[in-house]
């Protein structure tokens, strides 16, 4: 099973919603953002997978808050700043991976070195990695035990990493932006899922105003959860 959460906006108050079936750097990045979008040869850093379409080499999405992409993570790069944003409280109420850096090493590791049906990914937003993202193929992870699936389901996890950026709508952007670069680079997908933990309801909040649907809920082998669902069919109603 992927992650406990997609944790949006944790320790917020939430806005009311229906539905029917450690701080970020505080820093712009330079060089260090070269790094973060090319290799050493300098060609943009594509992931080499097919199941989820090379996310690596998704072109920015230009939201209300500013320009932001999707950058694979890279340990040697990224899991110091990771590992800080899952000791925050709020983020560990729901994705139980706080402790030292080997927690989090290990979390990601196994994304990193397995087939690539999920990949973990900063979201750097005008230049600056301020939350962490997991795009994953849901069909072909164990939450598809758990609700009627449809080949190339894609799932998201997500959270928000330093408190100035929570509680202010920029969780429903982001998701929304996210949610329409899966559509727009994964023509074989129908839909677009997450299963935040129901306990987290900023985080259903900020689901349903991506755009999402509350479709069920679901029992999972570590929470019950919202199953949450964006469809191709409606991207252009919801």
């Amino acid at each position: 099973m992927t992650p406990t959460d997609a944790s949006t906006e944790a320790g917020t108050d939430p806005a009311a919603g229906g539905a029917d079936c450690a701080d970020t750097l505080d820093l712009r990045l330079t060089d260090e953002l070269v790094a973060l979008l090319a290799d050493g040869d300098g060609r943009a850093a594509v992931a080499t997978d097919d199941l989820l379409d090379g996310v690596g080499g998704w072109e920015p999405a230009t939201t209300d808050a500013g320009v932001f992409r999707l950058v694979p993570v890279r340990l040697e790069r990224d899991l110091s700043l990771i590992s800080r944003w899952m000791n925050d409280p709020a983020v560990a109420a729901f994705w139980e991976l706080a402790g030292p850096e080997g927690v989090t090493e290990s979390h990601l590791r196994s994304q990193i070195d397995g087939d690539g049906r999920s990949v973990p990914c900063l979201g750097v937003l005008e230049g600056k990695p301020m939350s962490y993202w997991e795009i994953y193929r849901a069909d072909l992870d164990p939450l598809a035990r758990h609700y009627p699936s449809r080949p190339h389901d894609t799932g998201i996890h997500l959270l928000i990493g330093g408190v100035t950026n929570r509680g202010r709508g920029l969780g429903t952007s982001l998701l929304r932006a996210v949610a329409d670069l899966v559509l727009d680079h994964r023509p074989a997908c129908a839909r677009v899922v997450a299963e935040p933990d129901l306990r987290n309801t900023p985080s259903v909040s900020a689901f349903l105003s991506a755009g999402f649907r509350f479709s069920a809920e679901v029992d999972l082998p570590d929470k019950r959860a919202a199953l949450m669902v964006r469809d191709r069919a409606l991207r252009a109603l919801l």
